[in-house]
């Protein structure tokens, strides 16, 4: 019979190089896959650690996935460095795309779009925020678990979005598909570089970073939080007031999440339809985690995890695969890192089973 035993001191080292050994054990287990699926394990591997790296190009794309991802996972971290259980960050993803392009629905030929890309964007956040603080309200006022309130808010964000563009919002000239009309040019996101998809998204994303980073390591605010996260009785000891963790904890993660939404509703997409969601809410929960809910973690899993959706789409087009793959990789990727953990911390032992 075996049982776990909490090591005395776990391995600083090993602490943190679970994410690397995490990712190795990732690759072997693709490996694998690969080879039970009858394909070339070499041109599995390639497709999801090669092609997407390999040009400029290439690295453009990264950015325009890793940027939600990122912006998202920001927010997931201080939530869960809060001890506050944020799953519905999906859902403030597509509110902040709604109220995104509400706005820029009202712009003009002669808007200026110094003024109208900032409003949308503010709208965007606002969104979030706003979907955010149903859950804080809940679980201030009825104690209502914020787990299942911000998931099963996603899906009504889902039908919010569905109900506009298949009515009020649809395009009428569009051939009766369920979209909004495309945004005018006056309210799209500068690109990074002409030619390239990347946008000035990629500078909000490393803003939030460094935001995150003051907020967490170099205010009194965020000392609450963490405090509030590891040891609530030693928060309520020192007078901190877990209300306030609770509220700024969703706050900032839905401002985050609906900031993503804001940026990809007016970047990449350029209109709504009923494919905003895009799992970047549930995705950005393993990249909070395999960064170590640090900010610049989360920056680095960002981009591991747009690696992934990039190689899922290719090995999905050249080598005839599903598109659950992209799943199954992250899934892997989140098993192992949590399976290392529990190794790094406690021991297996052998123990004689008991007789009756």
């Amino acid at each position: 019979m075996m049982r776990l035993e909490p090591r005395p001191q776990p391995s600083r080292v090993m602490v943190l190089a679970s994410p690397l050994l995490a990712l190795v054990l990732t690759v072997l287990l693709g490996l694998g896959l690969f080879a039970a699926l009858g394909k070339s394990p070499a041109q599995g591997l390639a497709m999801f650690f090669w092609e997407p790296v390999k040009s400029a190009y290439a690295w453009s794309e990264i950015a325009v996935k890793a940027t939600p991802l990122a912006l998202i996972g920001l927010g997931l971290a201080v939530c869960y460095r809060s001890n506050v259980w944020n799953i519905g960050a999906e859902g403030q993803f597509i509110l902040g795309a709604i109220a995104a392009g509400g706005v820029a629905l009202q712009a003009g030929p002669d808007s200026s779009r110094a003024l109208l890309v900032p409003a949308i964007l503010a709208a965007g956040v606002l969104g979030g925020m706003a979907w955010a603080a149903v859950v804080a309200l809940l679980r201030d006022r009825f104690n209502a678990s914020e787990i299942l309130v911000s998931l099963m808010l996603v899906y009504v964000a889902e039908l919010l979005l569905q109900y506009l563009v298949y009515g009020p919002w649809k395009d009428p000239k569009g051939y009766n598909f369920p979209q909004t009309i495309t945004f005018l040019a006056v309210t799209k996101l500068p690109r990074l570089v002409e030619g390239f998809r990347a946008h000035i998204g990629v500078w909000f994303a490393l803003a939030g970073v460094l935001a995150v980073w003051v907020l967490l390591f170099r205010t009194y605010a965020g000392f609450q939080l963490q405090v509030g996260g590891l040891a609530p009785a030693a928060a309520r000891y020192a007078g901190f007031s877990s209300r306030r963790a609770l509220w700024m904890a969703l706050l900032f993660s839905g401002g985050l999440a609906g900031l993503a939404g804001g940026l990809e509703a007016i970047g990449p997409l350029g209109q709504l339809t009923p494919y905003v969601p895009a799992g970047y809410g549930f995705a950005a929960i393993i990249v909070a985690f395999v960064g170590r809910l640090h900010p610049v973690g989360v920056v680095a899993a960002a981009v591991l995890m747009s690696m992934f959706v990039i190689g899922g789409e290719l090995a999905q087009s050249r080598m005839g695969l599903p598109k659950s793959i992209t799943g199954v990789f992250q899934g892997l990727l989140l098993f192992t890192l949590l399976a290392c953990d529990t190794l790094i911390h406690y021991r297996l032992r052998l123990a004689a089973a008991r007789t009756v």
